[in-house]
């Protein structure tokens, strides 16, 4: 796998027929090895090290319904009074981010409604602050910790 802008980790890893699995923590489940769950992985990682996020208040795979189609968050930071705060789309690294990647999770923030939109490929990481009273939102120079992320 590409090596990321991310912290290395240690990560779990099983051999499953011709493919490799991995242990995701927070789904408690093996899931496969694919170039985006490397980003998750090493991503939600950094969350819980170097931004303090705890394990128990975030979420992979977050299930919602958007115009009556079922989707799902990649990852989801929640308050210690389990609201969604922030929500975190990954992408492989060789997918460059741009506005649709932003068009993607502003979809579904549209039923989340969240402060914080987070995309990472691994290699670049942007995160933007909603502010509804205005109905703008402002780009952050770094992803703040898990405290400025829950703050009302």
């Amino acid at each position: 796998m590409d090596a990321l802008n991310l912290p290395e980790i240690d990560l779990r890893l099983r051999r499953m027929g011709q493919g490799v699995q991995v242990w995701d923590g927070l789904r408690g489940k093996y899931v496969a090895l694919t170039p985006e769950e490397w980003v998750r992985q090493h991503f939600v990682s950094f969350l819980q090290q170097s931004k303090g996020c705890p394990a128990a208040l975030m979420a992979n795979e977050v299930s919602l319904r958007l115009n009556g189609m079922q989707r799902r968050c990649d990852t989801v930071v929640y308050d210690r009074q389990l609201r969604p705060r922030a929500i975190v789309e990954y992408k492989r690294p060789s997918v460059k981010l741009g506005p649709e990647v932003f068009q993607q999770i502003s979809r579904y923030n549209m039923v989340m409604r969240v402060d914080y939109l987070i995309v990472s490929n691994g290699l670049e990481h942007f995160c933007c602050r909603m502010d509804y009273a205005s109905g703008t939102y402002a780009f952050l120079p770094e992803i703040p910790d898990y405290t400025t992320l829950t703050q009302a």
